[in-house]
This record gives structure tokens, sequence and C-alpha cells, in this order.
């Protein structure tokens, strides 16, 4: 089995310069470049089936988001948000030097590819979204800050695995061996013994959020989805509690109307690390 490669970028926020870490596969001169950004409280590894299956035939490039994984911290954290991820993914971009990319997001991920491919002479080609639109459900946001942010320090990677475990359900049935091995690049050493890795402030702006600021991100987000003309594929877990059945069905009927997979038992977010899961993502990527 292949491994990836961990780079890193150099990227800018109001506070100074911040190295952004990706992981990537594949041949480093092959053009044909996929990009995947995972959601809030993840880091890069959770695509290493996605990749391994992709390697051959593209450049796979797996960001930490910055405050994630391997990636720098912020200095103020209040910079932690949407407009500072999508900045830094055009210095990563930039250093790819790739015409066009495919991109595949995860929730928060997601959100970025949208931001991005909305953009007037955007490198994005195909579009996945897995789980996430422009309509976000408030409970599903609530239930998220309940932990995102808390500071996590375990005894050893076996506790913390069963404690992430315990917040998500959503992501569908493990066995505790492939559980494990998930878990493991969700950790990093601590004087006690581990510690979730990222920045528990990346939970500030996320915590300040209220129903009339996600109704104003609403309606930016819904502007983007419907100015593009990319194709888009939109999956859905059947027991997702943040992109709901009513969103699915709009984002069906405007913009570039994506058509909706959705797979059943899970909810928020397929980690698309099995067959069915994954067939759906390998069919559109590789469509002509």
């Amino acid at each position: 089995m292949p491994d990836p490669r961990l780079c890193h970028v150099p990227a800018l926020s109001p506070a100074g310069l911040h190295r952004m870490a990706y992981w990537e596969w594949g041949a480093h001169d092959n053009p044909r470049v996929l990009v995947c950004v995972h959601g809030l409280t993840r880091q890069g590894r959770d695509f290493d089936t996605l990749a391994r299956t992709l390697c051959g035939e593209y450049r796979v490039i797996c960001p930490d988001v910055v405050g994630r994984g391997e990636s720098d911290w912020l200095r103020e954290p209040e910079h932690y948000g949407l407009p500072q991820y999508a900045a830094d993914m055009v210095c990563l971009l930039a250093r790819l030097g790739a015409a066009q990319v495919d991109w595949v997001g995860t929730s928060m991920g997601g959100l970025i590819g949208l931001t991005l491919a909305a953009f007037p002479g955007s490198p994005i080609r195909r579009l996945v979204l897995n789980d996430v639109g422009p309509g976000l459900e408030w409970a599903s946001l609530e239930r998220i800050a309940t932990y995102v942010g808390e500071e996590m320090h375990f005894d050893s990677i076996e506790q913390g695995a069963a404690q992430l475990r315990s917040i998500s359900a959503g992501f569908g049935p493990f066995s505790e061996a492939e559980w494990l091995a998930l878990s493991r690049p969700m950790f990093k050493p601590s004087a006690a013994g581990v510690r979730l890795h990222y920045d528990p402030a990346i939970s500030l702006t996320f915590r300040t959020l209220t129903p009339q600021v996600v109704a104003e991100n609403e309606l930016f987000l819904w502007a983007a989805y419907e100015s593009l003309t990319l194709p888009v594929l939109l999956l859905r877990g059947a027991e997702s509690d943040l992109l709901s059945a009513a969103t699915a069905e709009r984002m069906g009927e405007c913009g570039p109307r994506a058509p909706c997979v959705t797979l059943p038992g899970v909810g928020h977010a397929p980690m698309l690390d099995r067959e069915p899961q994954l067939r759906h993502v390998l069919e559109f990527l590789r469509h002509p």
C-alpha cells in the first residue's frame, strides 16, 4: 500500500504567516489533481481509503485545514472561519500549479470548495459535496457546539478513540479495529498521554453563531451555489441532522441541479471509506 508524503505550504492571515500541511498521494507530476478536504474537527488522513483508491489516476491532495493535524495554529483565533480557510486553499492551489482540480469536501470542506468554485476563474472542474449544502440545520450546529473545542486529554489513543466514538455515531458502523485505525491520526502526544490534534480555539467563531448569523451566511452560500455551472454531486447520509432532505431537494432544483445520492446507515457524515459510498464518488470523478 502506498503511503502519503507530508508537505507544507505557507499561507497568510491578518496576524502573519502560518504553514498549512497537506498529504500528497500519487505521482507528483500527474496533471490530474484531486483535492479532498475534511470536516470541522477532522484532518486530512480521513481520506486515506479514497486516496489509496485513486492515487494511480490522480495526484491526490488532502490538506489539514489550519488549526488541525500537522498544520500551524493561528495566532489570533478569531480568524478561524471560511474566509481564512478559502484563502489558505488558494495558496495551496497555487503551489500545486494545476490548471484544473477536482474537489471532494466533507461538511466544512464542502463549504470551502463551494466558496472557491463560485469565484470567477476557479480551477475546480467537478465538485463533490459530502453531507453539506447551503442550508445547515440549527439543531445540528447546536449539537456540534456541545463538544467542539473542548480540551480533551487521554491516557491512551484507545481511550481517546472510545470518547470520539461516543460523539460520532453519524459516521456509521465500524469494527473496533477499523475505528481505532481511523482515530489514530486524531491524536498527538501530550505530557499526560495524548490530546486531540486540533486547536481548541477553532470553536471560537463557531460558538458565536446565532440563528440570525446562520441565516445570513446561508444567503451567501445559496447565492454561491446557484451561480455554479460545473458538475456537482451531492451525498447525503440518510440519517443526517445537518443536511436536511428539503435542502438536498432544493439543491437538485436550482443552480447546477446536483443529483443527490442518499447513503443508508449513516448520518453526518459519511466517511467515504467503503465500497457502497466510494462507488458513487468514483463514478462521478471518472465521468469524461
